[in-house]
């Protein structure tokens, strides 16, 4: 969490509080009868299903293992993301509380982070874990049915459109296993602490602002390619794609795990860094094919940094010598 000196504090959770909060605070979402409710599930499960193909003759990425789809409602998806960010956290060294303090402590960051959860809760549509043991595919339902109503939308074109972009997703992390390590290694190395337990950073050294400005590129670059996959598999699957892409950019906010790892962590999630990430997609899509672009997904030191995000060129300069 962000601190008056400029530091951010990672503060030992209490994760059963958060998860707790976060349901509790939660609002259920819009009114469905049984029978509405069992629409939207069984539909968002097709979309699912019918997006791999797209999303695999758009991106040129291979067709990934079969993955579990959650179809949630917005407290389910609190208690997913919980889960998975428990994971991820004691992954990179967070340990359980184990002092009087720490536990008092553990369960008022656990209230606070739960309260934050509430509000992503109420606007993500969906998401990609690689994180948990079995990585799954996450839609929450209410606020997929609260999304096309106020936008007007068709509701079986915008449930689609929502699937496409998240089963790239799992195209991406598919395409490169490695991805999902190497985003935690960055994170260690963000709140590398030099050995203390109190998990803070006062202001970053060079190194950790290294690793922050390597985190925001991959997630630039993820949610970007996201964007562009999504629009290039709309077709025939959603005839109404360009009317949903105006739409919809009026409200979003940034991306699924982008929301989560910047409340997690009280990192400043900005959204036009995400929009540099589709520029450089349909960039370098435009200058050397969609092959091209996948040879970000093959190593670590192919991906983009964030200045060449915004130098599609220099990056294309860089990559093919060092793909092979």
């Amino acid at each position: 969490m962000a601190e008056p000196d400029g530091s951010v504090a990672v503060p030992v959770l209490d994760w059963s509080v958060a998860a707790g909060a976060g349901r509790r605070l939660v609002p259920a979402g819009p009114e469905l009868t049984r029978d509405e409710a069992s629409e939207v599930v069984t539909e968002l499960r097709s979309c699912a299903d019918r997006a791999t193909d797209a999303v695999a003759a758009a991106s040129g990425l291979a067709v990934p293992p079969s993955t579990q789809t959650l179809v949630l409602d917005r407290a389910g998806w609190v208690s997913a993301v919980v889960s998975m960010t428990e994971s991820m956290l004691r992954t990179i060294g967070q340990t359980p509380p184990a002092t009087l303090g720490e536990k008092v402590s553990g369960r008022l960051a656990g209230a606070q982070l739960g309260s934050a959860l509430a509000f992503v809760a109420t606007r993500i549509l969906g998401q990609y874990d690689p994180y948990s043991p079995a990585p799954r595919l996450l839609l929450v339902a209410p606020n997929i049915v609260a999304a096309e109503r106020s936008m007007a939308v068709e509701p079986r074109g915008f449930r689609q459109w929502v699937c496409l972009h998240e089963q790239t997703h799992r195209f991406q992390f598919g395409a490169a296993p490695w991805l999902a390590v190497h985003l935690l290694g960055l994170l260690r190395d963000v709140f590398d602490d030099a050995g203390e337990r109190s998990g803070r950073l006062r202001l970053l050294s060079v190194p950790q602002a290294t690793a922050l400005d390597k985190v925001t590129a991959v997630m630039s670059l993820l949610e970007g390619h996201a964007d562009v996959v999504m629009d290039a598999a709309a077709d025939p699957l959603v005839p109404q794609a360009a009317l949903l892409r105006r739409r919809f950019e009026g409200r979003r906010d940034a991306g699924g795990l982008i929301q989560v790892l910047s409340r997690v962590l009280g990192l400043q999630a900005k959204r036009e860094q995400y929009l540099h990430g589709a520029r450089f997609c349909r960039a370098v899509i435009a200058q050397a094919g969609v092959d091209g672009l996948n040879l970000a997904f093959r190593a670590p030191e192919l991906l983009p940094s964030l200045d060449e995000l915004h130098n599609p060129a220099g990056w294309l300069r860089r990559v093919p010598e060092r793909a092979g």
